[in-house]
């Protein structure tokens, strides 16, 4: 009996773990608006997060991501219990009923994505049967986990092998190039122009490369990981001297090789093969004959087929994807294009197609003639404003009998009417039948039916007495050949079964190879050497860098700095010598991919796997810089569908439907990469870097260095802003509810961060000249940037100008940001805001990231428009990737997208990049500091309330996770302390409703700072005072306790900690009098500043206040710390957020806050601030903005101490902080001659300069007499050039 249940037990739990089941509901909303960008249109929708919109095919799909067992076969999916409901065609809007399909159409695919199995299931939601439409409400899934896919070995013996050594590791190596593929000869001077030692033994020479076509992005297509010998035939190498009538002979695959992932005979990456010659010990592989079969043919081949192509890639229609054209027609309607065809039969039909584009505002066409035959027209339909299509892409594919040899072609394109128009050639291909005669020149030739057959075959060549040899190039590195014995008449005979491809080789048409300036190639060994350690031991990669040589040293910098503090084992790879090991030297994105993977699958054990990816380089859509200012310094993958549409697609034309995704370099399995299926398994995290010159390059390095600099650690990691859209429509309002959603959530999961949120729509909208604008929420986001916070997240719409047609945020806001060493994450995930491949279109998010002095760390940000469903989910997913919720293991950046990238189902989630250093941690503090005491009561006990003009202590501690008190931990404390939380209400500016009236938003805030302080932190625990401010809102409430602690010693490291069981509210009636005001000192941007001098015109105003019951930050009526400039009492500068006291002193405190944009002239400040007890203080203080285009300025120049002995320091202020400037102090006697030059290159956070320094020796270093002295002092600016300078004098003692 107990076997029996043992037997049940187990066969249920076999069951149970053999398949999973779930019954999903569709809850179809009311909500018909569907906004993309600047277009809207109406569908029926369902919940957002399975919700995705094809705008080229106007339909809708259902997508679901789902976590499974294992690689399991698509028919692993069963689809049951689907309930439908009826619905009009009238509630189907604007979806295209001919694309609705009469089943739902389930569709299954699993990816292993780092081993976690993913699987995505795709229906669609809406039917036609014989009754009329229907949409999906419910149905149950079941997942077979028996049901295992055949792709479950992912090392597929083509792409990687154990680690071995490239052929360029050693002898001597020289290169050359052809362009197009046929056969070449090499003649002995040709190599000795090369550099190859030629007086060697020819039987020695050898011959690499992998030829001109593009490498498979599939990522289980055969290719070789290094450079293959190729066969060749040596004519007089047999008496082992090479003589100068001697020569090679060989085939060369050119850049002109049909591919039929990118629909093109035009290599994208490259428009030279390059192939590699050396000399060394064995003999070279050499052209062999062709073993022919021995039977009597039952195929006689007469004639081939052929196909020939005109194709050229001058321009990017849509500046997106992969799809590149040649002629525009927009000044010359009408272009006729000639091709000449030897030995065509003209009793077989011409097969042709032609691909063209068109970019109109009216109904366009093309209209095609071959030989003064009409062929026909295309037309294209009207392109709409703000649609996000750019053109209309269509075929012609027809059939002609030509009549001669020669063949004209003739495309006439009519605009509609519209000047603006332009029309687009892409390719012509012709597929004709030629008879097998010689004409005098090398050519290919194949016959299908060789493939199509099976037995034995016959070519038959006639006039073939100039055709020595056919060779095999089906396999361009192992060509074989027929040799012509018998002259006029030629025959050989094949294997049917196979395609394969001939050349027809005449000596009298041979090619003649090309040679670079330098032919001379470094011996190489990426392949054999990547993994060595210094010691040159086997060492597991966790991180990758490609970019040019050019910026190798900057990189090197950024993979130092990891080394030493992140503790990775980083590798640098130069692009340059990357291509010539894995694409044969070759500019091409799966090379790279290639060489990750190479180290993915080669690593000591799965976990110790390649993690990060960093392109360390800017990117375009122009992979051959034929636009001007181009920029690809790194390639990125563009998609393309080859399987879309050939009538009107607009895939190529689409900033919808086509995308750039880095996440090409990460996909490490069979089956994938070229990334036309609906989901990704990312293996490794990519980030990119856009840099472009040296100079950018170092910057962006020093910000990552910046960020883990001690200057960098601060109670800002704390803060999380949000910045909300407002409701333009009923979608828009869904943006709001979704982004404070987010926050709340957030702040659940993590109670130590504090959340700031912007909403627009509960500001006051102003409308002016440009439009409607939301000035106060601007200069709140502003100012939130100015002060800092680990993230900003947006949310709403956007393209490359702005954020918002409000303009929340724009592109000359990003680069006028002061914010350095305060760097936060920038989460945008809205349309274009960060498309950064159009290299003569800087976008906000660009300018955001190359901020040397301030902007963000990184981005996380959108490259093209992407669906506010698909937005909506990945931003909710990131946010608990990134916080790592319900974990304190955090992850990098770029590996927090990944994970959120392999949740959402959406193909529109590529758009989504991680712009930053891939490597990068957000600087979360560890846990944990606690409240241990108020007032000396423990908080175990009840605690008193925190009461107006109340003298409160608080005590706590700084422990680990275990909740153990870190009794060796000495450093600073900074808290601050929040009056109850805000309830609020947006305005609905825009008067957007829905069903039950006006869309407004019900949010909660927290609450004004009742204190912002710091303490010192010792032996792990601290203790404070302050008075709580009279402005507090009365009634009592919790507030809550944000601590942030820092040390150095013996790591510098930072906590977080927080506390909401403290109550606030009530007034303490006992409270001692208090009518003194506080004291005033003012300065701008350092305190050597004098009232009346020079600033920059962004100057930062420095307020040092003291009281004895310290500072209101209460925000009661009236009672702000506030600046008002120029007497604009309207507009006041509100600076409570940037007061803080000094540490350990709540009655002393400081406020620097940066002023942005002010015009030149004169200005004055009048300060206002308040005691606890609000007592007033003014103060007012004078400067003069100059500039930065006005030149630079330098005044009050002065060395000191003056007199001197041995020691002084040469004092200036200038207005130009934070940039680079050179320093040239000259000392020189009272006749002039020159005693001692010292040059300097500084940068200042403020506008006073002190940093140089003079001991009083000349330039040979002895002392000078003593005496008077002269001095001239000469600045200049690096960034600008402009300089200015002053003579003053000095006395030495």
């Amino acid at each position: 009996m107990k076997k029996i249940l043992l037997y049940i037990l187990v066969f249920i739990i076999g069951k149970t773990f053999a398949q999973q089941s779930e019954t999903i509901t569709l809850n179809w909303n009311s909500q018909v608006d569907y906004n993309l960008g600047e277009l809207t249109v109406k569908i029926p929708q369902f919940q957002s997060e399975n919700f995705e919109y094809n705008v080229d095919s106007k339909s809708i799909i259902y997508k679901k991501v789902v976590d499974i067992s294992n690689l399991l076969d698509k028919n692993a999916l069963q689809i049951s219990n689907v309930s439908y409901k009826s619905i009009t065609e009238n509630d189907l809007y604007d979806l295209d009923k001919s694309k609705i399909t009469p089943t739902i159409n389930a569709k299954f695919e699993s990816v292993n994505a780092r081993g976690v199995f993913k699987g995505f299931i795709s229906i669609n939601p809406i039917i036609k049967d014989a009754s009329g439409y229907k949409k999906v409400v419910s149905f149950t899934y079941t997942i077979s986990n028996n049901s295992i896919s055949n792709r479950n070995n992912n090392r597929n013996a083509f792409s990687v092998s154990a680690v071995s050594n490239s052929v360029l590791a050693t002898g001597n190596w020289y290169k050359f190039y052809i362009e197009k593929s046929g056969v070449y000869r090499i003649s002995k001077s040709f190599l000795q122009s090369l550099g190859l030692n030629v007086n060697v033994d020819p039987r020695t020479i050898k011959l690499y490369g992998n030829g001109g076509r593009m490498l498979p992005l599939l990522n289980d297509t055969p290719y070789p990981m290094d450079l293959e010998e190729n066969a060749i035939q040596f004519i007089g190498e047999e008496d082992g001297v090479f003589d100068a009538s001697d020569y090679i002979l060989f085939y060369a695959e050119g850049v002109d090789t049909w591919n039929d992932e990118s629909l093109t005979s035009v290599n994208l990456f490259a428009d030279k093969t390059y192939y590699y010659v050396t000399a060394n010990a064995g003999t070279g592989k050499r052209i062999v004959n062709a073993i022919e079969p021995s039977a009597a043919p039952s195929m006689q081949f007469n004639q081939f087929d052929d196909v020939l192509y005109y194709e050229k890639d001058l321009v990017n229609g849509g500046k997106v994807g992969r799809r590149w054209f040649g002629e525009q027609f927009n000044i010359d309607d009408s272009q006729e294009f000639s091709f000449t065809i030897p030995n065509i039969d003209i009793s077989v039909p011409v097969e042709l197609k032609i691909n063209t584009a068109s970019k109109s505002f009216g109904i366009s066409s093309f209209n095609f003639n071959v030989n003064t035959t009409n062929l026909g027209t295309i037309t294209f339909p009207p392109l709409v404003a703000f649609s996000g299509i750019e053109g209309y892409e269509s075929t012609l594919n027809t059939t002609f009998n030509a009549t001669s040899s020669s063949v004209s072609i003739r495309l006439t394109y009519d605009n509609g009417g519209v000047p603006n128009s332009n029309g687009y050639l892409d390719f012509i291909r012709l597929k004709t039948k030629r008879n097998l005669i010689g004409f005098g020149k090398q050519f290919m030739f194949f016959n299908d039916a060789e493939q199509t057959n099976i037995g034995i075959g016959q070519y038959n060549l006639t006039s073939a007495s100039a055709i020595s040899q056919v060779w095999d190039v089906t396999d361009i590195y192992n060509v074989s050949k027929y040799v012509n014995t018998s002259g006029a008449n030629f025959s050989f005979k094949v294997n049917l079964g196979t395609a394969r491809k001939y050349v027809a080789v005449d000596l009298g048409d041979v090619f003649l190879p090309s040679k670079e300036s330098s032919s001379t190639v470094v011996n190489q060994n990426i392949k054999g050497t990547i993994f060595n350690d210094a010691s040159g031991n086997f060492q597991d990669i966790d991180y990758l860098i490609f970019t040019p040589q050019f910026l190798v040293n900057q990189a090197e910098t950024l993979a130092n700095f990891h080394r030493t503090n992140s503790g990775m084992s980083v590798r640098v790879v130069p692009l340059e010598r990357l291509y010539q090991e894995f694409s044969s030297g070759k500019q091409d994105i799966a090379a790279i991919r290639n060489l990750v993977k190479y180290v993915y699958w080669n690593a000591s054990s799965p976990d110790k796997r390649v993690k990060y990816v960093n392109l360390f380089g800017d990117a375009s859509y122009d992979y051959k810089n034929r636009i001007p200012n181009n920029n690809n310094i790194v390639p990125v993958f563009h998609g393309f569908n080859p399987l879309a549409s050939e009538t009107n697609n607009t895939t190529n034309f689409s900033l919808y439907s086509s995308f750039m995704s880095d996440d090409f370099y990460g996909m490490m399995d069979d089956g994938e990469g070229p990334m036309t299926t609906g989901f990704d398994g990312i293996d490794v995290a990519v980030g990119r870097m856009l840099v472009t010159t040296t100079s950018q390059a170092q910057e962006m390095v020093n910000k990552v260095i910046e960020y883990h600099d001690e200057k960098s650690y601060g109670r800002w990691r704390n803060n999380f802003v949000i910045y909300s859209d407002d409701a333009d429509n009923t979608t828009d309002a869904d943006l709001q509810f979704g982004l404070d959603n987010l926050a709340d959530v957030l702040t659940a999961q993590k109670p130590f961060v504090n959340v700031k949120k912007i909403h627009t729509d509960a500001y006051v909208q102003q409308v002016a000249a440009g439009g409607e604008r939301y000035p106060d929420a601007k200069n709140d986001f502003l100012d939130a940037l100015e002060l800092g916070a680990l993230v900003f997240n947006y949310f709403g719409h956007g393209n490359e100008e702005a954020l918002a047609r409000e303009r929340l945020f724009e592109k000359l806001d990003a680069q006028n940001l002061t914010n350095r060493y305060r760097y936060p994450l920038f989460v945008t995930i809205t349309c274009e805001f960060t498309r950064f491949d159009d290299p003569n279109r800087f976008t906000g998010g660009e300018y955001m990231y190359w901020n040397k002095s301030g902007g963000a760390i990184g981005l996380i940000a959108t490259t093209r428009q992407i669906s506010v469903s698909t937005g909506y989910a990945m931003n909710n997913l990131l946010s608990e990737d990134l916080y790592a919720f319900g974990s304190t293991d955090y992850p990098t950046i770029a590996e927090a997208l990944r994970m959120t990238k392999l949740s959402t189902g959406s193909d529109n989630r590529r758009v989504v990049f991680y712009i930053g250093d891939p490597a990068l941690k957000l600087a979360i503090p560890k846990p944990k500091v606690v409240l241990t005491k108020v007032n000396d009561i423990p908080v175990d006990q009840p605690l008193p309330v925190l009461q107006a003009l109340s003298l409160v202590k608080i005590s706590g501690e700084v422990r680990n996770e275990s909740d153990v008190l870190l009794s060796n931990y000495n450093g600073d404390l900074a808290v601050q302390i929040f009056d109850k939380d805000i309830n609020r209400t947006t305005l609905g500016n825009n008067g957007t409703s829905d069903s039950g009236g006006l869309i407004t938003m019900n949010f909660t805030t927290l609450g004004e700072t009742v204190f912002r302080g710091n303490a010192s932190v010792v032996n792990g625990q601290f203790e404070f005072s302050f008075v709580v401010p009279q402005d507090i809102r009365i009634p009592v409430g919790n507030g809550k306790i944000s601590f942030y602690a820092k040390r150095d010693v013996p790591n510098l490291e930072d906590q977080t900690g927080y506390d909401k069981t403290i109550q606030i509210g009530g007034v303490n009636v006992n409270a001692v009098s208090d009518t003194n005001p506080p004291t005033v000192r003012l300065h701008m941007n350092d305190e050597g500043f004098v009232s009346g001098g020079i600033t920059n015109c962004s100057p930062i105003l420095l307020a040092f206040l003291e009281d004895e019951n310290g500072i209101n930050t209460a925000s009661g009526i009236g009672h702000d710390i506030v600046a008002i400039l120029d007497g604009d009492e309207t507009n006041p500068y509100i600076l409570n957020e940037y007061y803080e006291t000094e540490n350990d002193d709540y009655t002393k405190g400081f406020v620097r806050f940066p002023f942005r944009d002010l015009s030149p002239g004169l200005h004055t400040v009048l300060f206002k601030a308040w005691d606890v007890y609000n007592n007033l203080i003014t103060a007012e203080i004078q400067f003069n903005a100059i500039c930065s285009d006005e030149g630079l300025r330098i005044e009050k120049v002065l060395n000191y101490p003056n007199p001197f002995v041995s020691y002084t320091e040469f004092w200036f202020n200038h207005n130009m902080p934070f940039e680079q400037l050179d320093v040239q102090v000259q000392i020189l006697t009272i006749s002039g001659k020159l005693v001692k030059t010292i040059n300097q290159q500084v940068v200042t956070e403020g506008f006073l300069c002190r940093e140089v320094t003079w001991d009083g020796r000349d330039d040979f270093g002895d002392r000078i007499g003593k005496g008077v002295y002269v001095y001239k002092l000469t600045v200049k600016s690096v960034a600008t050039g402009k300089s200015a300078e002053k003579y003053e004098k000095l006395v030495i003692l």
